[in-house]
């Protein structure tokens, strides 16, 4: 396997071509954007760059011992929206910082969103602490005197974002360079495993930035747990639900019924769906998260949606929720029967929560994200006999298809969905979690 050498050192000629290759394609953002259509079957598949080069992003020399006993790790998140890229970020620092031992320093550029999720953040202050994160504003311009010393053993570009030009010029004057992760976004795609861990090295300078994927298989990165997370949910008792849900202003709801979870972008299908609840035989009471769900409900019963006063229609309640931290919206997943969840972070805390849950991903132009819809779709209904019946639902979910009735399908196999997911939640498991996966990665630099 041919490996890296730092400009200036190249002893075998034949290494030139390839590194003008990339240097010349690395201002590419192909990884960034990390979706280029194959146009002949509509799937999508890894920029070719990285696939033809292969033999030599695959592997790079280990870099030196991490310079400090407690290593500190720096995490950039540009908030693109609201709170997906930033509820990831969060809770990967927290686990950094709670089960590894590292010092992290999350760097933000819009507090206000990231003081809604975790309501200690100031948005006015440029440096806090939270807990054990030291967190930073990252300003539109990033300051020009930022001492080298300061840059740390391990960065993070979160899903793209790029780093600061100051920041980037002070990684490559430390001795030791840092260990550079792009951390990408979640994805099912079968190209995603060939693309994990893969380098490419900046042009004109000594840094390389490695691509992290999260995803759903051992040849991943995994998603993120907490370690105590199943745990936890286990003991979470029926009598606590009752307590979460009072707590949330939500009397005890029909143990006939179903108990429902929203929380979705802007969406067509949500309108016919109310009406389809309402019509039906079971009772359904809905808990609506703020935001885009809860404006949507209250359109359709011409009614403002407050929490604490729920609304009612035939056989569809309404509740409106506060807005939730973390923990409180696991609680929710665990207390309900089925979960409506959105983009990445919800997404995953709905298969940790073993519930049947329903996912509307985040629609891109020309419908990309379909393809990566029915990808995940593929995996986690491997093996699930009444697969047909979730695919149709999802899939009206996500704009394609009548929702009412598929509804009346999904609805009959609830009770075999939720056996399902449980099964899938133990085979996700054995991925091991992203953030012991990225320490186990760096710690594989030194």
């Amino acid at each position: 396997m041919m490996s890296l050498v730092p400009a200036g050192t190249i002893s075998n000629l034949a290494c030139v071509e390839e590194i003008w290759f990339f240097q010349n394609l690395f201002c590419y953002e192909g990884i960034k954007a990390h979706q280029i259509m194959d146009r002949n079957d509509g799937r999508e598949s890894p920029p070719p760059f990285l696939l033809s080069r292969r033999s030599l992003v695959t592997e790079m020399p280990a870099a030196k011992a991490e310079s400090m006993a407690r290593p500190r790790w720096d995490i950039f998140c540009a908030v693109v929206d609201n709170f997906g890229d930033i509820g990831v970020c969060w809770r990967l620092a927290q686990q950094l910082a709670a089960e590894q031992n590292r010092e992290v320093r999350l760097w933000v550029d819009h507090l206000e969103s990231f003081s809604q999720l975790c309501p200690n953040i100031s948005p006015e202050a440029d440096q806090q602490q939270c807990g054990p994160i030291d967190v930073r504003h990252w300003p539109r311009h990033f300051p020009d005197a930022f001492p080298d010393a300061e840059v740390a053993d391990v960065v993070i570009e979160a899903f793209g974002c790029e780093l600061p030009a100051r920041y980037l010029a002070s990684m490559a004057q430390r001795e030791v360079t840092p260990v550079w992760i792009n951390l990408e976004y979640l994805s099912a795609e079968r190209w995603v495993e060939d693309c994990h861990l893969l380098m490419s090295p900046a042009p004109r300078s000594r840094l390389s930035r490695h691509f992290f994927f999260p995803g759903f298989t051992t040849k991943t990165g995994g998603v993120l747990q907490e370690r105590d997370l199943n745990r936890s949910r286990q003991a979470f008792t029926p009598a606590e639900a009752t307590q979460f849900l009072t707590r949330m202003g939500i009397s005890t709801p029909n143990p006939d019924g179903l108990l429902i979870s929203l929380f979705c972008y802007e969406n067509p299908a949500l309108p016919p769906l109310l009406e389809c609840w309402a019509d039906g035989t079971v009772p359904v009471t809905v808990l609506v998260t703020p935001g885009f769900p809860s404006t949507q409900v209250s359109n359709w019963f011409q009614q403002e949606l407050m929490p604490g006063q729920p609304l009612q229609h035939g056989k569809l309640t309404v509740c409106g929720l506060p807005f939730l931290s973390q923990p409180d919206y696991d609680r929710l997943l665990w207390s309900c029967d089925l979960n409506f969840v959105r983009g990445e972070d919800s997404f995953v805390r709905a298969q940790w929560a073993r519930k049947p849950f329903v996912w509307q991903i985040y629609p891109q132009s020309e419908n990309t994200h379909l393809f990566k819809l029915d990808a995940f779709l593929g995996q986690f209904l491997r093996d699930f006999p009444q697969s047909a019946a979730v695919e149709r639902f999802w899939q009206a979910w996500n704009g394609v298809g009548e929702i009412s009735l598929a509804w009346q399908d999904f609805r009959e196999i609830r009770n075999s969905l939720q056996e399902h997911t449980e099964v899938w939640a133990c085979q996700l498991d054995r991925t091991g979690n992203l953030a012991d996966n990225l320490v186990r990665f760096v710690r594989g630099k030194s």
